[in-house]
């Protein structure tokens, strides 16, 4: 099974920014924990993160021909962007919506995700633990969800 780790903007400042927030960690930590975790369970990871929101539609695009399931911290994109609504809906990939942070317990703005309607589920408040979450969920169910798509 291929999974597309996709981050968006702000995620490469990880562990500098808002720590409080988002952690300590790093996006690198974050990818090799990922990474060990796929190993473990039979898996390819390819990661990619880009503050530009038509960099991460072309990527979503992509991933249509090459993986199997996306995993996707969408950043402040989650509250606005209905082009990459859009763009997860189209490319027809079992898509999970990840957050570092709970998103229904911050700002009421950051409370609404326009993703959250058009992936397979969404994982918020658990801090990196939640891409490992959403990776074993990604593994057990994508065969599934892929087929009834």
């Amino acid at each position: 099974m291929k999974i597309l780790i996709l981050n968006g903007p702000n995620l490469n400042l990880l562990g500098k920014r808002e720590p409080a927030t988002y952690g300590t960690l790093s996006l690198e930590e974050i990818n090799q924990r990922i990474s060990v975790l796929a190993a473990d369970l039979g898996a390819e990871t390819y990661f990619r993160q880009s503050n530009h929101e038509g960099e991460l539609i072309d990527l979503l695009h992509s991933a249509a021909a090459d993986v199997d399931a996306v995993i996707f911290n969408p950043g402040a994109y989650t509250h606005y962007s209905y082009a990459l609504r859009d763009a997860v809906k189209a490319i027809g990939i079992p898509t999970v919506e990840v957050h570092l942070s709970n998103i229904h317990a911050r700002e009421d703005f950051r409370r609404n995700s326009v993703i959250a309607p058009v992936a397979v589920g969404q994982i918020s408040g658990f801090g990196a633990a939640g891409y490992l979450m959403a990776l074993r969920a990604m593994v057990e169910l994508a065969p599934y969800w892929r087929k009834n798509v």
